[in-house]
């Protein structure tokens, strides 16, 4: 027997779900409405650069929740801050250890913003990324879950299921802004 795509946890009914930009977010979160699992959207990105950058990829993010009647809750941006956490990993390649350790700053974030509203699953919109390490995204989240009590990582591979293809279909409905880099300054593409 063929196993689902994606399998919700056990007794899991609401997840804090980081979420990195709309176009992204959009078919994951339709899709756990449609399974009947409440999401809060945790925009925490702190890496993002430049701030007019951060800005837009913000604004999409709450449009899209606010248009789905869904609580999407805003993250501090500290661009300096998280520069600091990746000290000396500047050089790293994308899906090196620089992107490891942004994955852990951002998802132990995360993990304390579940706890502090009470909800005991969080899960990364990073997941659905062919861009992104699936390897890297687990091992960051466990850590996060790790150094947070009370709180699970949900670890789940979000290009399954047919979500890939959603997410292309609601980036062009929604009209959203599609960004062609991950993000930080490291990983703008060379012209």
């Amino acid at each position: 027997m063929k196993q689902p795509a994606i399998i919700i946890p056990e007794g899991c009914q609401e997840v804090l779900l980081h979420a990195c930009c709309a176009p992204c977010s959009s078919a994951i979160v339709e899709w756990l409405v449609q399974h009947r699992v409440k999401p809060t959207v945790f925009y925490f990105n702190p890496n993002i650069f430049p701030r007019e950058e951060y800005e837009i990829r913000k604004q999409e993010s709450k449009r899209h929740a606010e248009s789905l009647g869904i609580q999407w809750v805003d993250g501090d941006y500290d661009h300096e801050e998280w520069r600091c956490g990746i000290r000396g990993l500047e050089d790293e390649p994308e899906r090196g250890s620089r992107c490891e350790q942004c994955f852990t700053l951002r998802l132990t974030e995360t993990a304390r913003k579940a706890q502090e509203l009470g909800i005991l699953y969080f899960a990364t919109t990073l997941a659905s990324s062919r861009w992104k390490s699936l390897e890297q995204i687990e091992r960051a989240g466990h850590r996060a879950e790790l150094m947070v009590e009370g709180v699970t990582f949900w670890a789940q591979n979000w290009r399954k299921g047919g979500l890939q293809e959603r997410r292309n279909q609601l980036l062009k409905e929604y009209q959203f802004y599609n960004q062609q880099y991950c993000g930080c300054e490291f990983s703008i593409p060379s012209k």
